[in-house]
């Protein structure tokens, strides 16, 4: 267990980012630590459940990277502890667990985000500084809806509302606009889509994204004056007022 500031250090905002890396491979934590580290950001680390465990509950963090399968306490345990504590410390899960059953686990033991090894460092940094910056303008509650103009998703529910009106979606119609959503005012690729939502690392030379863009499209846009789900030729989709 590794930590590199005091108990009790008063946080400020002028702070570096602060995150606490929970991995027993230590050849994964030192490479994130070492890519972090160049960032500017300051990190601890944990090899192990337990310690990690105890880190996250008497240091402060901007944000934890938890393994799933590690020694002395399993990561999913380790969150729900946390959420039970009613620390809300935004959670990246990492993990080689990739298949969707194990990702939903993940999110439903209050992950905040998940993503599978192997995987980017780019695409970590970018999901841990998202992370944040949700907890930061949500005043660091858990995040519970998702907006934009007057779309509505209830992310406990499961519930989506436009203009009042509810609007039924399957399960994957829903993953896909949480994503979307999650990503608003982006331009998402359909590699993105395809790893984010299906989590397929290939493409399968398929028209699912078509098949699916086109089906949220006509449930979410249809009816309403001004469309939200726009296609950027050439580039991928975005979903915008």
């Amino acid at each position: 267990m590794e930590s590199s500031r005091l108990k009790g250090h008063a946080r400020r905002e002028s702070d570096p980012l602060r995150v606490l890396i929970i991995e027993d491979d230590r050849d994964v934590s030192a490479y994130i630590r070492q890519g972090l580290t160049q960032a500017g950001w300051n990190v601890d680390v944990a090899d192990n459940g337990k310690d990690g465990l105890l880190l996250a509950t008497t240091e402060s963090y901007d944000a934890l990277i938890v393994d799933r399968m590690l020694p002395g306490v399993e990561g999913l345990t380790l969150i729900r502890t946390l959420r039970a504590s009613d620390n809300q410390t935004p959670a990246l899960i990492l993990s080689a667990l990739g298949e969707v059953d194990d990702r939903v686990k993940g999110l439903n033991a209050g992950g905040d985000d998940y993503l599978v090894k192997p995987f980017a460092f780019s695409e970590l940094h970018a999901r841990l500084e998202a992370l944040i910056r949700r907890a930061k303008s949500s005043g660091g509650h858990a995040e519970t809806t998702l907006a934009l103009a007057d779309l509505e998703v209830d992310l406990l529910t499961r519930e989506v509302h436009r203009g009042g009106s509810r609007i039924d979606l399957q399960p994957r119609e829903f993953q896909l606009l949480e994503f979307l959503l999650r990503h608003q005012g982006q331009v998402v690729t359909r590699t993105m889509l395809l790893e984010g939502v299906w989590n397929y690392h290939f493409d399968p030379q398929t028209n699912v994204i078509d098949v699916h863009i086109s089906r949220l499209r006509s449930k979410i846009d249809k009816g309403f004056d001004k469309p939200l789900l726009h296609t950027v030729r050439g580039a991928g989709y975005r979903l915008s007022a």
